[in-house]
C-alpha cells in the first residue's frame, strides 16, 4: 500500500498520524487497513488534500472514521486547511491491507 502523493514527508507525517484512526469495526488503524489513497500538499495555499475510502459504501462507522481522520490531520498540521475526499472509486479490496495489517489481522 503506497498511496499517490507529491510531498513524501509530508505524506510519512500523515500516514504516521492517520495510523491512530482505527476502523473499530475490525480494530486495525485505516494505514494499514489500506484505506488511505491519496495525500497531497499545498503549501503556498496551506492545504492538505487526503483521498480516502471505506470498506464498503455502508459502512455504519463511516462518519466516525472519516471525521477522526481529518480531525488527526488537523492536529498533526495546525496551520494548514485539511481537505478530506471520501471516494469509492476504486473500490477498497483486501489486496490494499499492509504486511503489518495482515500479521495484526491473523493474530486475532
Amino acid at each position: 500500500m503506497n498511496p499517490i502523493t507529491n510531498d513524501s514527508g509530508i505524506c510519512e507525517e500523515s500516514l504516521q498520524a492517520l495510523k491512530q484512526v482505527l476502523d473499530p469495526e475490525i480494530g486495525l488503524n485505516i494505514v494499514d487497513l489500506g484505506l488511505v489513497y491519496q495525500v497531497d500538499f499545498d503549501a503556498d495555499f496551506r492545504k492538505l488534500y487526503c483521498t480516502m475510502t471505506l470498506t464498503t459504501q455502508f459502512c455504519p462507522m463511516g462518519e466516525s472514521i472519516t471525521d477522526a481522520a481529518k480531525q488527526v490531520l488537523q492536529e498533526r498540521f495546525p496551520d494548514y486547511q485539511v481537505e478530506l475526499n471520501l471516494t469509492f472509486d476504486p473500490g477498497w479490496t483486501q489486496d490494499r491491507i499492509t504486511e503489518a495489517g495482515l500479521e495484526f489481522l491473523n493474530q486475532e
